[in-house]
């Protein structure tokens, strides 16, 4: 008996040996080549007949007249990080450390707006740069706007694509502070202009170029005094893009309507052959002209402004405008906008720029642009605002 048990045990261990063999056996016979064949084979293509990817070579928009339209989306003043002669913790700081210390939190309400269209330009107004010194011209000022390079990332991250940087901020922190500035949105990517670089973007088959001046006379800007100055930088963009934008930074501040000198500079450009004029400085709105069929707006106040957590006057809109671009001239051009206030907030600045909802605020931001007070000096002042698309 004891025999049998144990042959019969034998018996099992050969098995189960016999077993794990053949297991082996079936698992090196599965290798990658295997795998591989396993996957379907794809037809063959014709490569000059294949679909060409979306994203990789967009098509431009053109319209059933063969027309391209390319939608243009314009923004004030974004001032963001710290004020360095504040001591302690800055106004926005204290607000990013609430919104977890996203960056993003500023354009969170207009993103979508900003990523629907071909192009957005702001003004950009400060410094970015993670090291600083204050010239000796600058000790007594009140505002020196600085945040660290890496808040340049904002930009790209929300489909702002371009930016102004000839404002009189820019000079806060001297040469140095320029170059970080001009450095760090290189490397976001961000296609900047001031007096010095004409900048350029190309969307939808289009090249539209950007040139920026200032008239304020504060120490180390590159002023401009009269459009002869510019007319030169104007041609010249002519020669090689499709669209012109020459942005100005002018004017007072808390101003309501233009001074003479940005009307006469305003149409001139407009005369020199730009194909639309924007405006800022004025930290407030200011109405918009329609001049030889081109619009010049004469200040678009603030997006994000850091400078103050409870500015008397919130109130802002985003301008935007529609051009269509046949056989290489401006056929058209349209605009609405979106009335806005500077924060999310009713009570203080939170620096993140809202579209407005309530009818009695959207009313408010239109009277101030159609107020006979600001537009008495302005012949081809817009009387109507749209705030939808015509077509």
């Amino acid at each position: 008996m004891r025999k049998l048990g144990l042959l019969f045990m034998l018996f099992l261990m050969a098995l189960a040996m016999l077993m794990l063999a053949v297991q082996a056996e079936e698992e090196e016979e599965i290798s990658y080549e295997n795998f591989a064949t396993a996957v379907p084979e794809q037809p063959e293509t014709d490569d000059e007949n294949a679909e060409a990817d979306p994203e990789a070579t967009p098509a431009p928009n053109m319209l059933a007249d063969g027309s391209i339209q390319v939608t243009i989306t314009a923004v004030g003043d974004v001032t963001i990080g710290r004020n360095v002669q504040s001591g302690g913790t800055s106004i926005f700081d204290k607000e990013l450390k609430k919104q977890n210390d996203d960056i993003n939190f500023i354009f969170r309400n207009v993103k979508d707006i900003f990523s629907s269209d071909d192009l957005t330009i702001a003004n950009f107004e400060g410094v970015l740069a993670d090291d600083y010194s204050i010239p000796s011209n600058k000790r007594e000022n009140g505002y020196l706007f600085l945040a660290p390079t890496s808040y340049a990332q904002v930009l790209p991250n929300n489909s702002v694509e371009a930016v102004t940087i000839e404002n009189n901020h820019i000079v806060d922190f001297g040469p140095d502070g320029v170059a970080s500035t001009i450095q760090a949105l290189e490397n976001a990517g961000v296609t900047w202009s001031n007096k010095g670089n004409m900048g350029i973007y190309e969307t939808q088959g289009l090249r539209i170029a950007m040139l920026s001046y200032m008239t304020l006379d504060i120490d180390g800007a590159q002023r401009i005094q009269s459009i002869d100055e510019i007319t030169g930088d104007i041609a010249l963009a002519k020669e090689t893009c499709d669209i012109v934008i020459v942005s100005f930074h002018w004017g007072n501040e808390l101003d309501y309507s233009p001074r003479d000198n940005q009307i006469a500079l305003g149409r001139g450009a407009i005369d020199a052959g730009a194909d639309l004029v924007l405006g800022h400085h004025s930290h407030r709105i200011n109405p918009v002209e329609y001049y030889k069929g081109r619009y010049i707006v004469y200040s678009l106040a603030n997006c994000s402004f850091a400078g103050n957590n409870k500015p008397s006057d919130m109130f802002t809109f985003i301008f935007q405008t529609r051009f269509r671009v046949k056989d290489d001239q401006i056929i058209d051009n349209i605009f609405r906008i979106i009335p806005c206030r500077i924060s999310s907030r009713k009570d203080y600045n939170d620096f993140a720029i809202t579209p407005l909802t309530d009818q009695s605020n959207i009313t408010t931001v239109l009277n101030t642009l159609t107020k006979k007070e600001n537009t008495k000096k302005l012949d081809y002042a817009v009387t109507s605002y749209p705030m939808e698309w015509s077509n």
